[in-house]
């Protein structure tokens, strides 16, 4: 097994198209599907069914891709961290539930490897789809809050992936609301007293579920609900509806806006932040600049 044949391997699950992936890597269409049987034969793995429509990942090759990513990624760490090539393009990808301060960290770590040529990503995106990305080496991090209703659940998997959960900061529930919400006024804020208003909640796709949420609260606690995909619509309607979300109480007006306001919610219980990664990988440098910069946006100490 070598890197290259993993580069193959990673490629044509890319393009699903072996004539596709040939002509992408600069190679002969022989000799690319000869060096995939060979891994495969190495690995006692069929990576692929292949048929004229093209190349279809199976289950035991899409275990097979995310040990060959986590493998190319380290490759990447490693010759960043000891060559001194300088014309290297920074690359970093990092999947999100939907935090103002994952945005600002974000923003820190491009600012300061800020090059002619980069290819940085962030993904704000559903619980599930997280630990997915973590998992298969497409993020190289994760973050994502434990509590003691989802943690026995989102535990399971982590293990079952092969990731760990480091927590980096504990927060109280607060709820973001308008500033002009007829409750905006109050110190503390009683889940009786939100039930009147819209629970507004990101939705979570085919793994809807109460361990998945991102919002603190299950939707089947409050009689209103509706579910949004992206932040901008979110605090449209906690503005147009009086509506709410539930979160770390961790809000930036730069970032969304001076009508929305964060109040502690009366609740007994704490939200645990932190980042999910692979087992005993190193971070690639970009990733360290990230957890400092996130450290740097949290109400930490």
């Amino acid at each position: 097994m070598t890197l290259q044949q993993l580069k193959y391997l990673v490629t044509v699950a890319e393009y699903k198209n072996i004539t596709l992936a040939a002509e992408k890597l600069y190679i002969s269409q022989p000799s690319l599907s000869s060096s995939i049987h060979s891994l495969e034969k190495e690995m006692n793995v069929t990576a692929f069914v292949r048929s004229n429509k093209g190349m279809t990942v199976t289950k035991e090759g899409e275990e097979l891709l995310s040990y060959a990513r986590n493998l190319l990624e380290q490759a990447d760490i490693m010759r960043d961290k000891f060559c001194t090539d300088t014309n290297r393009k920074p690359k970093f990808c990092v999947s999100c539930q939907h935090y103002s301060f994952a945005v600002n960290a974000f923003v820190d770590m491009v600012q300061k490897y800020d090059a002619s040529e980069y290819n940085f990503t962030l993904r704000e995106t559903q619980t599930g789809e997280i630990i997915d990305d973590v998992a298969s080496g497409n993020s190289e991090l994760g973050i994502l809050y434990l509590s003691e209703s989802n943690e026995e659940v989102l535990q399971k998997l982590f293990k079952k992936n092969d990731l760990v959960f480091e927590e980096i900061f504990e927060a109280p529930p607060h709820i973001f609301i308008s500033k002009n919400h007829p409750l905006a006024k109050k110190e503390k804020i009683r889940l009786e007293e939100l039930k009147p208003y819209p629970y507004l909640v990101y939705e979570q796709g085919e793994r809807n579920s109460f361990y998945f949420s991102e919002e603190f609260l299950s939707v089947l606690d409050m009689p209103k609900s509706i579910e949004v995909r992206d932040r901008a619509t979110l605090f449209n309607l906690a503005i147009g509806l009086n509506g709410f979300t539930v979160s770390s109480g961790v809000i930036d007006s730069k970032l969304n806006g001076e009508d929305i306001v964060a109040r502690p919610l009366n609740m007994n219980c704490s939200m645990h932040i932190g980042i999910i990664k692979k087992k005993n990988i190193m971070f690639s440098r970009y990733a360290d600049t990230y957890i400092q910069a996130l450290k740097k946006h949290l109400p930490i100490g």
